[in-house]
């Protein structure tokens, strides 16, 4: 009987827990996201190349204030709030330029990229006595000569990183897309480190991109000289861009293989000889593909982007002929 009696009663505990679950409102569940590299740009020809993602409506203005140091990268970067409350990261040194050009151009043909400016001079106040790495390209009054800002987004949030070998796109006429694309600019620093993934809750999706594209507009490959392999318009002009065409598909320079002499560093030389793949055996077609919607730019569309990094007109022009000629290779495919 006492078994009876306490089974019963857990028969109604259990009951009454039921009821009073099912009144109770349930948690709002997360929106389901699938993840996305690319997005067709049906408004390429009216896409403004100046200003990239943000438009001019989000571009920098006012003094700064410093917030921290950032780590990671070869470059030194902190973080700012301008005086509306938005949060940038400020990068210095020579990617400064060539990232803010890579980053509107890859927004432009579809990809998702940083909303990147340059500003020729920033003033930071509250900069603290010491950078660990920058101190020397910090001036009087926290006045800082071209530097690249990135615009942190409200609802975004970075989830991790994503790989060149393993990820949800692999063969897709997208990714080989993003391929021909890091070739196109010389992007050779292809490290899945420099690859993130964002949750993004307005609209809610989950974007793939190259999140560091510093070591762009230079050589093929590392140098001996970091500064040489980036931002450099006559390593730029005077590499191959297509080094074979084969009936099914195209291999591109970029990136090199880095030199034996680097041999004593294992660890970094295995690391970037792992990505020498990501330049070759692209199918023609899509290679092709990428080239046709790049055709879409207009020279001036084009100029923009440079002109946006600072660039003198001189140079603007020259890198402008550099790339407008690969393009052209790509459509002669």
């Amino acid at each position: 009987m006492r078994r009876t009696r306490a089974n019963v009663a857990l028969f109604i505990l259990l009951a009454v827990s039921a009821a009073v679950a099912k009144d109770q409102p349930k948690a709002k569940q997360p929106p389901q996201t699938s993840p996305v590299l690319w997005s067709d740009p049906v408004d390429i020809a009216s896409r403004n190349l100046f200003y990239g993602e943000g438009g001019e409506r989000d571009q920098p203005h006012g003094t700064m204030t410093f917030l921290k140091e950032a780590k990671g990268g070869t470059n030194p970067k902190f973080d700012v709030r301008d005086e509306d409350g938005t949060k940038w990261r400020v990068k210095l040194g020579v990617e400064a330029r060539p990232e803010t050009v890579a980053a509107h151009l890859l927004w432009a043909v579809g990809y998702f990229a940083d909303e990147d400016y340059f500003v020729p001079s920033l003033t930071v106040e509250n900069m603290p006595p010491h950078l660990k790495r920058g101190q020397n390209l910090v001036g009087p009054s926290g006045v800082i000569q071209n530097v690249r800002l990135k615009r942190h987004l409200t609802g975004e949030q970075k989830i991790g990183r994503w790989k060149w070998k393993q990820n949800p796109f692999r063969g897709t006429r997208e990714f080989n897309g993003l391929r021909v694309m890091m070739a196109l600019i010389n992007n050779w620093d292809l490290i899945d480190e420099n690859n993130s993934i964002y949750e993004e809750s307005d609209p809610p999706q989950t974007r793939y991109l190259v999140s560091d594209l510093g070591s762009s507009f230079g050589k093929t490959g590392y140098s001996w000289n970091s500064t040489m392999s980036k931002d450099n318009l006559k390593a730029y002009s005077h590499s191959k861009f297509i080094t074979k065409i084969a009936p099914d598909y195209v291999d591109f320079s970029v990136p090199k293989r880095p030199p034996l002499l680097y041999f004593f560093n294992l660890g970094w030389f295995f690391t970037i000889v792992h990505t020498h793949w990501i330049g070759k055996h692209i199918p023609r077609a899509d290679a092709k593909w990428m080239g046709e919607i790049l055709a879409q730019l207009s020279p001036a569309q084009i100029r923009d982007a440079f002109r946006s990094a600072g660039y003198t007109p001189e140079k603007t022009e020259a890198y402008a002929e550099v790339l407008e000629r690969r393009i052209a290779e790509l459509n002669r495919l």
